[in-house]
């Protein structure tokens, strides 16, 4: 064990990723981690990591013999303090791969700062070779040493800067909104807390600041943003966390053209930090038409594969899952996957497990090698199976891979198929982005669970102006299948296939509201409990306004091409919402309970 050196009033004079060739013959001090020790007798060699990088410190027995002594005793992760001058390292010693790679710094003085014990899993390991994320979450004090999530946090502050500089020019206030809030029905579980003072009443976590902000409109304050924290107690998949950060935006008199003119510069301005530049304005695709082309509301535009539909070809068949598909105004469509006709059949039954996870029956191929093979073969006959692969746009040495069911269905498997395929042979150009705004969304979405109509987006998105006659209709007469009609004012700005942001002009006129609320099945006195405070708000000069919500780890998401929303955060949760560093979700000792008017019926 080292005796430990105190810090006393030395100060670092650089980092140790700054040292470069100019700084040879300068005396300086380094502070940080010992990430490797080499030990060769005479001489003892020290890699010396901070946040900014590493720089080798040589020790040497006869230069600095006490220095050299102290240096025997130091082990991985012990933080050290290093005073020495800058040397130019022999041309046969250099280390090009590295910043600091010409040059080293020969200590004359070593303080021992602090031990370490030898962490539970190699930091310095390779991408493939990284231990299992629950031990490294477990540990994540030491994952965070990493240089992976050094750089990655680092440009995530410099994003949520950026943010702040261009929202400032364009003459946006910052606002901050509550974090307890009252509970109300956005599509997603909220978080709720109990209350000390109100026995038996909870707040809740905002799943996002959604009322506060369209409250600021109805106050004047004209154009608001934030970076806001949200909660939501949902099924997580790997681009979601119950916690996670936005850049929120509202502003009054607001037109779609402008809110995309906004977010397309806050966009090229932020890509621009990892050097990229998006052309605007971005492509716009309606939603309609990306579900039809791509079988996705977020489609990744790098790389074609589009979805085909092949009823022409199918029409009048005998065989059974396209013929009861088409009865029951479903539909077989495919992709085309060019140069597929290598695929093999253990990866032809991969694919099929992609689609069977989005509700498919079966994934049907056809292969356009030297001779025409296909699943099909048997049931449609070899015309029939050619005449299949012309009408999806296929030629020689192509594959074509086919889906029938229900449209929602058949889109959903196919989209993940496409994207799947795409990834499989390579077909992203890496460093490439492709932007896009989805459009006109539809209003409402219908659950056959239990046959009732949900928001697509939330219950305050306006509808297209065109539209409200058949919603009026739809709602005061009864006409209910008009509400799958209905479109929104609603977009999604799309980067690589990752909606970086979502949002709508909104509802400014209490009618209008009042009718959306009770589309949505709520009496009343329901919405009267739940947001009457908002409605009483709407009655009082509302100005028409919109706005959007941009994640800031989604925007990462497509900054780096990482596909983990976790590598993203510093202290993330799970896949099943636990915080593995810290136990939680932890048990509340039972006087708390108590003073918070909970039993958990627990003995």
């Amino acid at each position: 064990m080292a005796a430990l050196d105190h810090l006393g009033e030395l100060e670092r004079t650089h980092s140790c990723g700054a040292l470069r060739a100019a700084d040879a013959g300068q005396t300086v001090v380094l502070m940080g981690w010992v990430a490797v020790r080499r030990d060769f007798g005479p001489l003892t060699f020290v890699d010396l990591r901070d946040r900014d990088g590493i720089t080798q410190i040589v020790f040497d027995a006869e230069d600095a013999p006490e220095a050299h002594a102290r240096a025997k005793e130091v082990r991985g992760e012990y933080v050290i303090a290093v005073r020495g001058e800058v040397v130019l390292r022999d041309q046969s010693a250099r280390n090009l791969k590295i910043g600091t790679g010409e040059v080293e710094v020969q200590a004359r003085e070593l303080l021992i700062l602090n031990e370490a014990r030898t962490p539970p899993f190699q930091l310095d390991a390779p991408p493939d070779k990284l231990a299992a994320e629950e031990v490294r979450l477990k540990y994540r004090y030491l994952d965070l040493r990493r240089p992976f999530f050094q750089n990655v946090l680092r440009l995530r502050a410099r994003t949520v800067g950026e943010i702040h500089r261009y929202m400032d020019e364009q003459g946006f206030t910052e606002i901050e909104t509550p974090i307890l809030i009252k509970s109300t029905p956005e599509g997603a579980r909220d978080y709720v807390v109990p209350s000390r003072l109100y026995a038996g009443r909870f707040y809740a976590l905002p799943q996002s600041p959604q009322i506060f902000k369209q409250i600021c409109m109805i106050a004047g304050l004209d154009k608001y943003y934030q970076i806001a924290r949200c909660f939501r107690d949902e099924d997580l998949r790997a681009d979601r966390q119950p916690e996670f950060t936005q850049l929120d935006v509202e502003f009054s008199f607001a037109t779609r053209e402008q809110v995309y003119r906004l977010i397309e510069g806050l966009l090229a301005r932020v890509f621009r930090l990892v050097g990229a530049e998006l052309e605007t304005p971005f492509p716009r695709l309606s939603y309609a038409e990306a579900m039809r082309r791509f079988g996705s509301d977020k489609p990744d535009l790098r790389f074609g594969m589009e979805l085909q539909d092949l009823r022409p070809a199918v029409e009048g068949t005998a065989f059974a899952p396209f013929a009861s598909a088409l009865e029951a105004g479903g539909e077989v469509k495919g992709l085309v996957a060019r140069g597929g006709a290598h695929l093999s059949r253990k990866q032809l039954d991969e694919l099929q497990e992609v689609v069977k996870r989005y509700g498919a029956g079966a994934l049907a191929w056809v292969k356009l090698g030297d001779e025409v093979s296909s699943s099909l073969l048997k049931a449609l006959g070899e015309e029939s199976v050619t005449r299949l692969a012309a009408q999806a746009g296929a030629e020689k040495g192509d594959a074509v891979l086919v889906v029938a069911g229900r449209a929602s269905v058949v889109a959903a498997a196919l989209g993940a198929l496409r994207n799947e395929v795409a990834r499989r042979e390579k077909l992203i150009k890496p460093n490439t982005f492709a932007p896009l705004w989805v459009t006109e969304f539809p209003m409402f979405e219908f659950h056959e669970e239990d046959g009732r109509y949900y928001p697509m987006h939330h219950p305050f998105t306006s509808m297209v102006d065109e539209d409200i006659p058949a919603f009026g209709r739809a709602v005061e007469g009864g006409e209910t299948h008009l509400l799958s009609g209905i479109r929104a004012k609603a977009y999604d700005a799309v980067v690589n296939g990752i909606e970086v942001a979502g949002g709508s002009i909104r509802i400014h006129r209490r009618d209008v509201q009042r009718l959306v609320f009770k589309a949505l099945g709520l009496t009343e006195e329901k919405a009267r409990e739940r947001f009457g405070f908002f409605l009483d708000a709407l009655e009082y000069g509302t100005p028409p306004h919109g706005g959007i919500a941009a994640g800031i780890e989604r925007t990462l998401m497509a900054l780096t091409g990482i596909d983990n929303i976790r590598d993203l955060m510093a202290f993330p949760k799970t896949a099943s919402a636990a915080d593995l560093m810290i136990d939680a979700p932890g048990a509340i000792d039972p006087h708390q309970l108590e003073e918070l008017h909970i039993n958990i019926g627990v003995e």
